[in-house]
């Protein structure tokens, strides 16, 4: 079944996430992507048959809808390459939406290492229904 998957990098980090969608672009073309403003809009670019939904910019906001949908139980996973050397000046934000992600239990990875380790445990393997089927005959 397709997963929603947050996928959020702080400046210094978005080309670190961007090689990472795009070494793993075949496991994620079947789930729907949801990245903040900027994030998306370089991940769309790097990827571009990827789906990609956009919420606001970390700062004005996307963070924080991005914590809401996980309050939902919208989000599947949340990728977040966070840049733990530079302050910024919405971190509260930041850390709301880590504590979402911690209060709900949410699937997260913080680093291409960790980000690997969700590819590799096959937690993005989606099967077609068909072959859902199949199994069980």
């Amino acid at each position: 079944m397709p997963l929603t998957i947050a996928v959020i990098a702080h400046d210094e980090k978005k080309k670190t996430l961007a090689d990472w969608v795009i070494r793993h672009e075949a496991h994620l073309r079947a789930h729907r992507l949801i990245g903040t403003a900027s994030t998306g809009t370089l991940l769309h670019e790097s990827c571009p048959d990827l789906r990609i939904d956009l919420v606001k910019s970390g700062p004005l906001g996307g963070d924080q809808q991005i914590g809401a949908m996980i309050a939902e139980g919208k989000i599947d996973l949340l990728v977040f390459f966070p840049d733990p050397l530079t302050s910024m000046p919405h971190d509260v934000d930041v850390k709301a939406l880590l504590r979402l992600a911690l209060v709900y239990d949410t699937p997260c990875a913080f680093n291409s290492a960790s980000a690997d380790q969700i590819v590799a445990s096959g937690m993005l393997r989606c099967e077609p229904p068909e072959a859902n089927l199949n199994a069980r005959k």
